[in-house]
């Protein structure tokens, strides 16, 4: 690189001398630009500093590998079992009766509890909480409705728990099933009814 004249140097050691560069607008502000100083075998020239308005947006972490979806619990039921429509019947009026039997046992020991059934549709009023709960049968459907105040409208289906690849067919637990999320009816009627019920350990006929 050739040598500076030496008005060059001159000029350049009071560029280094002073850093900021004032100048004045027309409007009377005073603007300070930065001046860098860079070193070239062994000589200093002031040069000063840029600033790109432009920006450049990498790809963060999270969208380069996104985590996979998770999965539902594979344990949980997710269709019901076949079964016909007169075992369908079979194994509703058995629950319903069976609960019915409950309530009535609680009726006559508290005067809390009212309770109706009726071609296959059942009323419990729970009279100290303005509760009151409907379960029905829905043939065309194989279901067992419910209504509650707390829980809400569900619709459960039969279902034989723990049937799978590594069991003989028809083996397991049957209940009644809210396929959404796995809720049993059966859980729901101790919790919210106060009435244990024994789940059916036999397979569809």
């Amino acid at each position: 690189m050739k040598s500076l004249s030496r008005a060059g140097q001159v000029a350049l050691r009071r560029a280094v001398r002073t850093p900021l560069r004032s100048q004045t607008s027309a409007n009377g502000v005073i603007a300070r630009a930065p001046v860098a100083v860079v070193r070239t075998s062994g000589t200093s020239h002031a040069a000063r500093s840029f600033h790109s308005s432009m920006t450049f947006k990498g790809i963060m972490p999270e969208s380069e590998n996104p985590a996979p979806p998770q999965s539902e619990d594979s344990e949980k039921p997710t269709v019901p079992t076949d079964i016909t429509t007169s075992e369908f019947h079979e194994r509703a009026d058995e629950y319903l009766e069976e609960l019915l039997g409950e309530l009535e046992a609680k009726q006559e020991e508290s005067p809390d509890y009212d309770v109706e059934y009726s071609a296959g549709v059942m009323h419990v009023k729970i009279l100290s909480r303005g509760h009151e709960y409907v379960l029905n049968k829905q043939p065309p459907n194989k279901q067992i409705w419910w209504s509650s105040p707390v829980s809400g409208p569900k619709r459960f289906d039969w279902v034989v728990l723990g049937e799978g690849l590594h069991q003989k067919e028809g083996g397991g637990a049957g209940d009644w099933i809210y396929l959404r999320d796995g809720t049993s009816l059966t859980d729901l009627v101790r919790q919210e009814l106060g009435v244990a019920l024994g789940k059916d350990d036999s397979a569809p006929i």
